[in-house]
């Protein structure tokens, strides 16, 4: 079992920093990080994020995280979530929007669940995380084949598994236009991420346990100190 008051360094930070109560969505990426991230001195794919999506359903908001990106069909069947990295989304509901998280949600994987804690205040803020007291939220299995397991409890859903990479870039296009050789992309662009994976954390929760107003969230994954 995790120890509740152990902490968990920052190993990687994407920003995405918005209105995301009124937003119809919002995202960022970053598919290739340094060496140091994904490998040596406590790095690992596991912590590599690859994707943070935010967006409105109805009463909810919906949280993606991806990791791992570029996995091959192959490569997929053989992923896993790291069990030393936690997910955290970090939310900043301030009227003052401070980037200073207010809320977190965070996610550890064990044994093949995933285990959601929150919304709830941080015990620690800043690049260091400590994973709050209390049992999980919300609880599942981490799905392997193609029938998604989803837990629902506490009004709170999540989902954990490998899913086909939704961001779209036309990769060869824009080294192109770096290069000199094109001035522009072309209509329709190439998916240079077409026929890839990503293992994605999807979390939904209520809007009003997010605190009233708009919000700014940002995610990073934290590896035991």
């Amino acid at each position: 079992m995790f120890d509740k008051t152990k902490q968990w360094k920052a190993v990687k930070l994407t920003f995405v920093l918005g209105a995301l109560i009124t937003a119809a969505c919002l995202i960022a990426a970053d598919h290739i990080d340094a060496p140091g991230v994904t490998s040596g001195n406590g790095g690992s794919v596991g912590s590599d994020i690859t994707d943070l999506y935010a967006f409105a359903n109805g009463d909810n908001m919906v949280f993606v995280i991806n990791t791992q990106g570029l996995l091959s069909p192959s490569a997929t069947t053989a992923a896993s979530f790291d069990e030393e990295v936690m997910l955290e989304i970090n939310i900043d509901n301030s009227s003052t929007k401070d980037q200073i998280e207010d809320l977190v949600i965070q996610a550890t994987f064990e044994n093949g669940k995933v285990q959601v804690y929150g919304p709830v205040a941080p015990v620690t803020m800043g690049v260091n995380s400590t994973r709050v007291s209390g049992s999980p939220a919300v609880e599942a299995g981490i799905t392997t084949g193609n029938n998604p397991i989803i837990g629902d409890a506490n009004g709170i859903k999540v989902f954990a598994g490998p899913r086909d990479d939704p961001f779209f870039f036309d990769l060869g296009r824009y080294l192109d236009i770096l290069g000199g050789t094109q001035s522009g992309f072309r209509n329709p662009g190439v998916d240079a991420f077409a026929g890839t994976n990503v293992m994605a954390l999807v979390i939904e929760v209520p809007k009003s346990r997010l605190g009233s107003g708009d919000i700014n969230i940002w995610a990073t994954s934290n590896r035991k100190l």
